[in-house]
């Protein structure tokens, strides 16, 4: 992990988590150009693709407040993700679940689901835990 505190990420990986979650409306990840153009305009002041490598990849790790506001700003999460560890696990959270939620296909069956007993959500936990493991079986076999 990153930090002191074992279990505390880094402030490059709740970065890179941001990069993993939060997609384009096309689900593809935004860039560091992308990210940093708008990071420059919202702040007005520089904001280069190559200092957001940096702060990704651990390189440099004391940003500017007004840099991570924009960050916030930009992924549409609290600046407290960047600044309150107890906060930041919250929206670390919020934020797999929302990546979840934004694949259509999950969204539908968990739309579905909401109106199912106790006992129809175990068999469909189940289920998923099945064809889980079948798939996961799958990829391990095939080569490369």
């Amino acid at each position: 992990m990153g930090d002191d505190e074992v279990g505390t990420p880094s402030l490059a990986e709740k970065i890179e988590r941001l990069f993993e979650v939060v997609r384009r409306d096309d689900r593809e990840p935004y860039t560091n150009e992308e990210v940093a153009r708008e990071c420059r305009r919202l702040t007005g002041e520089s904001f280069s693709t190559t200092y957001l490598w940096q702060l990704r990849t651990g390189r440099r790790d004391n940003p500017t407040k007004r840099h991570l506001e924009a960050l916030a700003q930009f992924f549409q999460v609290p600046a407290a993700y960047f600044f309150d560890d107890t906060e930041s696990a919250q929206i670390a959270r919020e934020l797999e679940l929302l990546g979840a939620l934004r694949d259509v296909g999950v969204r539908d069956v968990a739309l579905r689901a909401v109106n199912l007993s106790a006992e129809g959500l175990g068999t469909i936990s189940d289920m998923i835990d099945v064809i889980a493991r079948r798939e996961a079986a799958r990829r391990a076999d095939l080569p490369g």
